[in-house]
């Protein structure tokens, strides 16, 4: 008796579980990369950023005390510059890059920013110029510590982004066995189809065809996907490993954003990737379980 039933059930059961595996594996590794392209996009930069212009604002606040005429001026620049300082750290708290010990440190830091202006105002109102002298070495004391807060912040952020733009060997080990997975699945179709073939004298399986270009096309474009998402993601972290001054930050934002302009995108494609994997499958078995049905009712041989 023939084992043509026996052996289209045998492949069509290897098909359907390669199929799976495929499946959840690629979808692990895909969300393994682009779980933090939105992150770093729309989180840690903005995060980064901000800091930078808390930093160069309250630099600018300190020159432009240190420049007036009137040591302990406290009019105009001082105060627009301590204005964006405390705009940027608002941002950078609600950005919460590095969890709790970002908000910690936010609130220190703006109370040391209380206690820094108090001592600018102090000097401002001091005629006796040893006293405003004084107030103004404490001002500055409290300036500096608040900058190297702020820079051990920017630090921790910085940490942060490059373990979200990081591609570890986990990642490289997932993406090699969907790689693997994906060239012994596609093996599996076309030796399915030329099973067939051979035994029901058809030409072409559609089906089955078309389960093999899913496979092929479907992880071809989303490991290129992956390879774009990654090279946007070390480009802007090479963007924000650098210290900016107030006129570079907007530029160095604006040169992120173009990096990761389809960041969304990218990620948004992970939720296809189960789709796809039922639909591959399903072709599956729509190509094979047919000659089986049609199988049966043929007289042994």
């Amino acid at each position: 008796m023939s084992t043509t039933g026996r052996d289209l059930t045998r492949r069509l059961r290897l098909l359907l579980a390669l199929g799976a595996v495929t499946t959840l594996a690629l979808f692990a590794a895909y969300r393994g990369v682009h779980d933090d392209t939105v992150p770093l996009a729309s989180s840690s930069t903005p995060g980064i950023l901000a800091v930078d212009t808390a930093k160069s604002a309250l630099l600018r606040a300190q020159a432009a005390v240190d420049g007036s005429r009137s040591a302990g001026d406290t009019t105009g620049e001082f105060h627009t510059q301590l204005s964006v300082a405390h705009q940027s750290i608002a941002v950078a708290a609600s950005e919460n890059v590095t969890g709790p010990a970002d908000r910690h440190t936010l609130q220190t830091v703006t109370g040391l920013i209380t206690v820094y202006s108090a001592w600018v105002e102090r000097a401002g109102q001091e005629t006796d110029a040893s006293l405003r002298g004084a107030y103004l070495h404490y001002a500055e004391q409290g300036r500096d510590d608040i900058v190297d807060r702020l820079d051990d912040l920017r630090d921790e952020q910085v940490r942060v982004a490059r373990e979200q733009a990081s591609f570890p060997w986990p990642l490289w080990l997932g993406w090699g066995a969907v790689l693997v997975l994906c060239l012994v699945l596609c093996a599996g179709l076309v030796e399915a189809q030329r099973f067939t073939r051979h035994r029901f004298r058809s030409s072409v399986d559609p089906p089955l065809l078309a389960a093999t270009l899913l496979c092929a096309g479907g992880v071809a474009v989303l490991g290129w996907c992956t390879v774009r998402a990654h090279t946007a993601m070390r480009d802007s972290l090479a963007e924000l490993r650098v210290t900016r001054s107030a006129d570079e930050i907007p530029g160095a934002g604006a040169d992120v954003e173009r990096y990761m302009a389809d960041a969304g995108l990218w990620a948004s494609l992970s939720e296809w990737i189960l789709v796809g994997g039922a639909l591959l499958m399903a072709l599956t078995w729509l190509g094979l379980w047919p000659r089986i049905a049609e199988y049966r009712f043929r007289a042994p041989r």
